[in-house]
C-alpha cells in the first residue's frame, strides 16, 4: 500500500478497499473488513463484491450466503462481472431470503430460511458475467443450459458457451466441452475429441475430470485401455475426496483391477464413498455382508448399508432390503416393512420390484390398492410399447389382479407379448390349450408351449411333456417327453421329478427302469409331492427295484396318507401289525394306477 493510498484514503473509496484488502492479507482481518465496508455503503462496486466475498468465507464475518448474495447484487447491477458470476454460483447454490424481523433483534440471531437452486436467476446474472468474458461464467453457463430444468436447457448453446471458456483456458469450460463432445460421440473420432478435452481439465487438477479421466482410460473410451492407469486416477480422486473416485478405487481394490488386490482396503474406500452420499457404494458394501465369500457374511451390517442406499434413491438396494425384511435375514421379520420398500422402489419404475409386488397381490400378501397400482404401472409401460409390461397387463386381467377378471383382454395382451417374452408364450399356449379367453386350439397351443420350452420355462416344458405323453394337440413321443421331464427336474420342478419315475414305472413307449423310477419318486416325496410318496411307499413295501423297507415305506404311506391321497389307505391295511414282509401279490403298482 502507498503512501498516497494514506493520504487519499478519508476522502477515496476504492483506496480505502486497497487498504483493505491490504490489511486482510497481513492478518488484520476484522480492520480490513471495516475498510471495505466504508467503501461499499459508500456505493463503490470493487468495495461491495469483496464484502459479499468476505461473507460468502467468513473472512472477518461470520458465513452468510444471504448477506453475500445482497453485496454481491449491488455490485451486479453496477455491471460488476466478477460480483455477477459469484451472485449466479451463489443462486445455484440456493440463496435464502431473510424473513422480516418482528423484534428489532431477531435479525441479529436469524439466519434466512433454506431455499433450493434458483436456475434461473442464476443463468441471467451468468449470462452477463460471460458476455462480460468471465471464463469461469461462460462455463456456468453452459453448465446450466446443460444439467438444469428441461425448459432451460439447450444443448447447443451450452457446447458454444463451453467452447468459449475453454479456449479462454478455463478448466471447468475443457471438462464441459468434453462432456458434451462425449454425449453427442457416434464414433471412435467423437470419443477421441471428447477426451482431449477431459485431459485438459484433468491436467488443471480438476478432481471431477480427473475421475472421468479415469473412467475413459478404463473402459477405452477416446483413449488407449489402461486398468493401471485408470486404478491410478481414481486412487488420485479418492484422496481428494470425490465419492465417485473412492468408489471406483475401493472396487479397483476389491477386483485386483490395475492394483495388487486388497479386500480390506476396497471395502474400506467403498465404506467412505458410502458416507459421502454415493449410494452406489453404499449398495456395494451391503452387497459384500450379504455374499460373504472371502469377508464373512453378515446380514445385519448388509441390512445396514442396503437401507443407507435405499434411503439415498437406490432401487435395487430397496428391493434387496425388501427380501431382508421378508425373511428376517439380519433384522426382524417384518412383512409389512418389506413391502414399504418394494412399494418405494416399484412406485420409482424398479419393473423387478413392481414384478415382485404383483406377485405378491396373486399370492394374497398385499392389498387391493397394491393391485391397482400394479395394474397402472404395466399399463402404462406397455402403452409406451414394453412387451415385459404387456404380459404383466395380460397376467392382471387373467387373474383379476387391481381389476375385473377379463379372459378374452388378457388373451389380447398375453399374445402381444409373446412376439418377444418366453413367459408370455407359455401363458398364451396354456390360455389356446384350455380355451380361456379364446377358442380352445391345442395344436396351436402346443406350438406356443413348444417356443417357452425352447427359451427355458420350465412350467412350458412340463406342459409340453404332458401334451406329447398323452397326444394332445399333436402326436404321442414319449421319449421327447422324457428329456423334457428330466430338463425341468434339473430346474427344480417336482412335479416332472413324479412324472420321470412314472414313465420310468413302465407302462410307456420307454423301457422300464424301476430302479431309475424309485429314485424319481424319492426326489419328489422328498419335496413333499403327495403321489410320489404314496409311489415311493410302494415300491419299498413291496420290495420293486429288489429293495425293500417296511417302516420306511410305512412312513412315506402315512405321509400320502395325510396328505389327502386316499390311495395310501388301503396300502396301509396291507401292512401287518408286527411289520412281518409282505407276501407277494399280483396287485398292479404302475404309477398309472396312481
Amino acid at each position: 500500500m502507498s503512501v498516497f493510498d494514506h493520504l487519499v484514503a478519508p476522502v477515496s473509496l476504492s483506496a480505502r478497499v486497497r487498504i483493505g484488502l491490504d490489511l486482510i492479507e497481513r492478518g488484520e482481518i476484522v480492520r480490513g473488513f471495516r475498510q471495505l465496508a466504508r467503501s461499499a455503503r459508500g456505493g463503490l462496486a470493487e468495495a461491495q463484491y469483496w464484502v459479499g466475498r468476505c461473507y460468502r468465507d467468513a473472512v472477518g464475518v461470520p458465513e452468510s450466503r444471504a448477506e453475500a448474495a445482497r453485496w454481491l447484487e449491488r455490485a451486479a447491477c453496477r455491471g460488476h462481472a466478477e460480483a455477477q458470476h459469484l451472485l449466479a454460483g451463489l443462486h445455484l447454490q440456493g440463496v435464502a431470503r431473510p424473513e422480516p424481523a418482528r423484534e428489532p433483534v431477531a435479525g441479529l440471531f436469524s439466519e434466512a430460511q433454506s431455499a433450493g437452486p434458483d436456475y434461473e436467476t442464476a443463468l441471467q446474472w451468468a449470462r452477463r458475467a460471460a458476455q462480460s468474458g468471465i471464463a469461469e461464467a461462460q462455463a456456468l453457463v453452459g453448465y446450466i443450459l446443460t444439467s438444469g430444468p428441461e425448459t432451460l436447457r439447450n444443448p447447443v448453446e451450452a457446447q458454444d458457451w463451453y467452447r468459449r471458456a475453454a479456449a479462454a483456458g478455463c478448466p471447468q469450460g475443457s471438462l464441459g466441452l468434453g462432456l458434451a463432445t462425449l454425449w453427442v460421440a457416434r464414433d471412435v473420432t467423437g470419443q477421441r475429441k471428447a477426451a482431449v478435452e477431459i485431459l485438459k481439465a484433468a491436467s488443471a487438477g480438476l478432481p471431477t475430470a480427473v475421475y472421468l479421466l479415469g473412467v475413459l482410460t478404463e473402459f477405452g473410451i477416446g483413449v488407449a485401455q489402461n486398468f493401471e492407469a485408470a486404478a491410478q486416477l481414481y486412487s488420485q480422486t479418492a484422496e481428494k475426496g470425490v465419492p465417485a473416485g473412492q468408489m471406483r478405487w475401493g472396487l479397483a481394490l476389491l477386483e485386483g483391477r490395475g492394483v495388487e488386490r486388497n479386500l480390506v482396503l476396497g471395502e474400506s474406500w467403498l465404506r467412505r464413498a458410502a458416507l459421502a452420499g454415493e449410494a452406489q457404494a453404499a449398495a456395494w458394501v451391503g452387497y459384500l455382508y450379504a455374499r460373504g465369500g472371502e469377508l464373512p457374511p453378515n446380514y445385519s451390517e448388509a441390512a445396514i448399508w442396503f437401507q443407507r442406499a435405499a434411503e439415498q434413491g437406490h432401487l435395487p438396494a430397496a428391493r434387496t432390503l425388501a427380501q431382508l425384511y421378508f425373511v428376517g435375514a439380519g433384522v426382524e421379520r417384518d412383512p409389512e416393512l418389506a413391502k414399504h420398500w418394494l412399494r418405494v422402489a416399484a412406485e420409482q419404475g424398479h419393473k423387478a420390484s413392481q414384478a415382485d409386488l404383483a406377485n405378491l397381490v396373486l399370492a394374497g400378501g398385499a392389498g387391493s390398492q397394491d393391485a391397482v397400482r400394479t395394474r397402472h404401472w404395466f399399463e402404462r409401460a406397455a402403452d409406451a410399447g414394453d412387451l415385459v409390461a404387456a404380459f404383466n397387463v395380460g397376467v392382471c386381467l387373467a387373474e383379476g389382479v387391481g381389476v375385473e377378471r377379463d379372459d378374452r383382454k388378457a388373451a389380447r395382451w398375453l399374445r402381444r407379448a409373446a412376439d418377444g417374452v418366453p413367459n408370455a408364450q407359455y401363458w398364451y399356449g396354456r390360455m389356446l390349450v384350455e380355451g380361456r379367453g379364446l377358442d380352445a386350439d391345442p395344436k396351436e397351443g402346443r406350438t406356443w408351449l413348444a417356443r417357452a420350452a425352447e427359451a427355458g420355462i420350465v412350467d412350458a416344458r412340463v406342459a409340453l411333456a404332458e401334451m406329447m405323453v398323452n397326444g394332445r394337440g399333436g402326436t404321442r413321443d414319449h421319449k421327447a417327453a422324457l428329456a423334457l421331464f428330466e430338463a425341468a427336474a434339473l430346474q427344480g420342478h417336482v412335479g416332472a421329478m413324479f412324472a420321470l419315475g412314472a414313465l420310468n414305472d413302465g407302462g410307456h413307449d420307454v423301457p422300464q427302469n424301476r430302479a431309475v423310477a424309485r429314485r424319481w419318486f424319492r426326489e419328489a416325496a422328498e419335496r413333499g409331492h403327495p403321489h410320489a410318496q404314496l409311489m415311493l411307499g410302494r415300491y419299498l413295501v413291496r420290495g420293486l427295484a429288489n429293495i425293500t423297507d417296511l417302516e420306511e415305506g410305512r412312513r412315506w404311506l402315512e405321509a400320502a396318507q395325510g396328505a389327502g391321497v386316499a390311495e395310501a389307505a388301503p396300502e396301509l391295511a396291507r401292512l401287518p401289525p408286527d411289520g412281518a414282509r409282505l407276501a407277494a401279490t399280483a396287485v398292479d403298482t404302475s404309477a398309472s394306477a396312481a
